[in-house]
């Protein structure tokens, strides 16, 4: 395994942008992000010290949500903007100051490539991943906010069927903190489904210590804001990645018309 030789840089040349960007002339009123949207490893980190099929686990990424996410801004017609680098470099939903944003340890794997990392290495990964990721989403609320596009924020994720195990049975969850105006409205048209089991703030639920995107993006820049959280073994297909594209397509369409209604957008 590599380590960076250089600390005032880590992503070379041939290491592609983090930031991925679908659609950005999409008018519709939903921003989709995906702080979790790829596994890759800057070069100059080797394979952190693990082997593939550690990285290819949920622990490096969310498995199944980039296809959901592709799709779901393409026939909204809205932006997507993803983040391509594995969490285990950096965690792009964490606060950069918690322990967990470069994780000695995912669920039970020890990351080799992540003990002992100076100060100054661990800033230049926030330096070159975090920061541009978070600027970028930054920059195209503003842009949205000058031509007088309104914004409702959806950051999406998706999660494992058992953790630490302990068996998970939603099939799909809200995610929030602040906001009461879009989680109740997405909680209310998830459960009309009638086959689905439905998390209120399940598996997870925001916070100021455990979340970044919301927080900053969403609730200090008052906009309308949730996180979806999807099981990844119903998306862990192509089959399974559209079918749930096609169901959120259609459920946040409905959402949509009426926050237009009730002019709230």
């Amino acid at each position: 395994m590599n380590r960076v030789g250089n600390a005032s840089f880590l992503l070379a040349n041939a290491d592609v942008s983090p930031v991925l960007e679908q659609n950005p002339a999409g008018r519709s009123p939903f921003l989709f992000t995906c702080d979790h949207y790829g596994r890759l490893i800057p070069a100059a980190l080797g394979d952190l010290g693990l082997p593939e099929g550690e990285l290819a686990r949920h622990i490096a990424w969310d498995i199944g949500i980039a296809g959901v996410a592709t799709r779901l801004a393409r026939q909204l017609d809205a932006h997507l903007v993803a983040q391509r680098y594995s969490r285990l470099v950096i965690d792009c939903n964490r606060p950069p100051h918690v322990a967990s944003a470069i994780p000695l340890i995912s669920e039970a794997t020890t990351i080799p490539g992540n003990e002992g990392l100076s100060r100054e290495e661990a800033e230049t990964r926030r330096a070159d991943i975090f920061d541009p990721y978070h600027r970028r989403i930054d920059e195209i609320i503003d842009e949205r906010t000058h031509s007088g596009l309104p914004t409702v924020l959806v950051a999406l994720h998706s999660f494992t069927p058992v953790y630490a195990g302990i068996a998970r049975p939603w099939h799909i969850g809200t995610l929030y903190h602040r906001d009461r105006v879009l989680p109740p409205l997405l909680l209310q048209h998830l459960r009309r489904e009638g086959d689905l089991v439905v998390g209120d703030n399940e598996p997870y639920a925001v916070g100021d210590e455990t979340d970044y995107t919301i927080p900053v993006h969403g609730e200090m820049r008052g906009l309308m804001n949730s996180g979806i959280e999807i099981r990844q073994d119903l998306i862990s297909d192509q089959a399974g990645e559209t079918a749930w594209a096609d169901r959120l397509a259609r459920i946040l369409a409905e959402i949509e018309t009426t926050l237009r209604v009730a002019a709230l957008i």
